[in-house]
């Protein structure tokens, strides 16, 4: 395809300020780096975090967006595992140095030098972009669509949170039933798990839609569990729900904290935690848990439940999450 010079893009210029349609230049891509024509990009409550200044150190100015899907239109000289019109999806995870004690160690989701797509990186926000081709995915046709870009961010992180439960657990909460959990939630009972959906309370509709998709039982999260739970996520960005969630499984139960960003936790009593109950978070993702992710989506049809927006709606997207107005995921389309 001829490469224009110019795309536009949705900017992010400070806090609390809403993001600005511009025409930028394209950018070129370095040696390791493919340039991708954007299909579609999820809108996460990530980028909601950022734009509210709950993650208070993005580049500026930048481009939103790291649930991004696309075809490849050049590569950069370096590249060997992709060419072009590949499909591909880019996460958020965009780079890792490599040489940290943690890259070392397998953990490069904790390396101290990550570049994170549409925080550190530009993102997906625009017709174009580039991302370090190690850190991409290549996409089946069913998924490289509109469909397809909550499980860039949503299914992974959703995945991943869920690995770390016990792989014996049966019985699992989960806390804030939007794009992850209804993404996981498919996953989770073809493995013959038994989930109870937790969501705002007084929010019917949320729980319908978890019972639509195979939950076990459905309610306010103030509520307590109907069963004793073996395991439960929290994807909700609320700290109160960690003393409720503990509250809620058996001894020798984890919760699991599935968030980049969660209001402060409250004091609870050491008894909620006895009995070698586990709180944990997960941070980010290595490329081996997308890998395991994206083989398992290959072999079962997830089902994505999308509200699509044009590019320059970007902040009616963005406010339609901040305020819960939404089932299931945002996705930007540019095609």
């Amino acid at each position: 395809m001829t490469i224009p010079s110019h795309m536009k893009a949705m900017v992010f210029e400070g806090a609390h300020k809403p993001l600005v349609l511009k025409d930028v230049l394209i950018p070129s891509p370095s040696e390791n780096q493919l340039l991708i024509k954007i299909r579609a990009c999820g809108v996460c409550r990530t980028d909601l975090h950022i734009v509210d200044g709950e993650l208070d150190k993005p580049k500026l100015p930048l481009i939103p967006g790291h649930e991004i899907v696309g075809t490849v239109v050049t590569t950069g000289s370096d590249v060997k595992n992709f060419k072009e019109g590949d499909l591909v999806g880019v996460p958020w995870m965009g780079y890792t140095c490599g040489n940290c004690k943690y890259c070392k160690a397998g953990k490069e989701n904790l390396c101290v030098n990550t570049g994170f797509t549409g925080y550190t990186i530009d993102g997906g926000f625009a017709e174009f972009t580039v991302a370090d081709s190690k850190f991409c995915f290549k996409l089946p046709e069913k998924y490289a669509n509109a469909s397809g870009a909550p499980l860039l961010c949503a299914g992974l992180i959703g995945y991943r949170s869920y690995s770390m439960t016990d792989p014996n657990a049966v019985n699992i909460g989960i806390y804030g039933f939007g794009a992850a959990a209804h993404i996981l939630i498919q996953i989770a009972i073809a493995e013959g798990k038994r989930i109870f959906a937790f969501t705002r309370d007084g929010d019917r509709e949320a729980q319908q839609f978890a019972r639509s998709l195979g939950s076990v039982w459905a309610g306010g999260s103030s509520e307590p569990a109907p069963e004793v739970l073996d395991a439960a996520i929290i994807f909700a960005p609320v700290g109160s729900l960690v003393p409720k969630a503990l509250q809620d499984v058996d001894r020798g139960g984890k919760v699991v904290c599935g968030g980049i960003h969660m209001s402060d936790i409250p004091s609870f009593p050491y008894r909620l935690l006895w009995e070698e109950r586990d709180v944990c978070s997960v941070a980010n993702l290595t490329r081996k848990a997308g890998e395991s992710f994206f083989s398992i989506a290959g072999k079962t049809s997830i089902h994505t439940s999308i509200t699509t927006y044009p590019l320059d709606k970007a902040n009616e997207a963005l406010d339609d999450l901040r305020r819960g107005r939404l089932t299931g995921a945002a996705v930007l389309v540019m095609e």
